[in-house]
């Protein structure tokens, strides 16, 4: 029996079952009783049977399956703990509810485009996350245009209200981180953002912006730099900011990983942290508890956003007029070792 193709009637014969009670156990029909599920499912892992997906897929007109869309080539994003982390909230909802997850490879904006493409025309999916939300983006024009359901994680550019998306408040995030650094006598603030296109960018540094005012500090433009959310990024940003003829004293940066390149490139420089600039940062990643100093961050849940998007998208695919939803989940700051008081003094 192991070598030949097990088929519904002979896990049917076995247990002693019709076939079509063997489809019930299948789908998981409530009105099949929990000991006959049982029974069958235990033959069925006996017998080595695994379900026709494809040929269930057709009948339900569903692919059980959904696509996630990284914001970069997939090589680039997951450098970023942010995106491992994500993709795990998301998995442990498709793993429970036996879904499985397309992740977009392409290495450029037109050949994601392209990927999604052949994801909503080929029915590869039932519907697809994006993990990123920019300004006027091609992808959810096309998803908006193909009536297509998907879910953002961040907060749409426009059709707020038409649009399901699990986010944090970024703004009061970056009100909350900055506060930090202002509560401990700092003055001389600068910001280090990702891409100014990116909605977390800028709402991060509106929360800046707006903890500065309310404390009535003036906005330095040349404290302001946009790079990558990569290690690198964070490197260039420090190299700038230290070429100031009055350096900060203190820094927000609005990404961990970024984090790690501004404290090795400041080590490198011979500026101590915390002691000659503070550093607070957002998503505490793991490694921003094991680097050190240990890293004063905004928690995020990431894991939570992943989930939380997840079951949002299951939800639409499987209820054609589930309304557009606003998920928000909660920021905490996580205080650590990178920040000191600030003795006001400028180099």
């Amino acid at each position: 029996m192991k070598n030949a193709v097990v088929t519904i009637k002979d896990v049917a014969k076995a247990t002693g079952v019709s076939p079509s009670t063997v489809s019930r156990v299948i789908a998981d029909n409530p009105r099949i009783s929990p000991d006959t599920k049982k029974k069958v499912r235990k033959v069925m892992k006996d017998l080595g049977y695994h379900p026709n997906v494809n040929a269930r897929n057709l009948v339900a007109k569903s692919t059980k399956a959904i696509g996630v869309v990284l914001p970069s080539s997939a090589d680039k994003s997951l450098q970023n703990p942010f995106f491992p982390e994500v993709l795990r909230g998301i998995g442990s909802i498709t793993h429970q509810l036996q879904y499985s997850m397309t992740l977009s490879s392409g290495g450029t904006e037109s050949e994601i485009f392209t990927e999604v493409e052949r994801m909503v025309y080929g029915s590869y999916v039932d519907g697809i996350i994006l993990l990123y939300s920019r300004v006027n983006d091609r992808i959810v024009n096309f998803l908006r245009e193909k009536d297509f359901p998907f879910v953002i994680v961040g907060k749409p550019y426009d059709h707020l209200n038409e649009i399901t998306h699990v986010d944090n408040d970024n703004f009061t995030a970056g009100k909350d981180i900055t506060s930090c650094l202002i509560q401990q006598g700092h003055e001389r603030i600068a910001f280090i953002g990702g891409s100014r296109d990116l909605f977390v960018t800028m709402d991060r540094e509106a929360g800046y912006e707006a903890a500065l005012k309310e404390a009535g500090i003036a906005a330095d433009k040349a404290y302001r730099i946009h790079t990558e959310f990569l290690k690198s990024g964070g490197r260039e940003a420090v190299e700038q900011l230290l070429s100031l003829k009055v350096r900060p004293t203190g820094i927000v940066v609005t990404d961990d990983l970024m984090s790690l390149g501004v404290l090795s490139t400041l080590e490198e420089l011979g500026v101590d942290v915390p002691a000659d600039i503070s550093l607070v940062s957002f998503n505490n990643v793991y490694l921003s508890e094991i680097t050190s100093p240990s890293l004063t961050t905004v928690d995020i849940q990431i894991y939570q956003l992943g989930a939380q998007s997840a079951k949002a998208l299951i939800e639409k695919t499987q209820t054609k007029d589930e309304p557009a939803k606003r998920i928000i989940i909660p920021h905490q700051i996580v205080h650590r070792d990178s920040v000191a008081t600030s003795n006001g003094a400028g180099t």
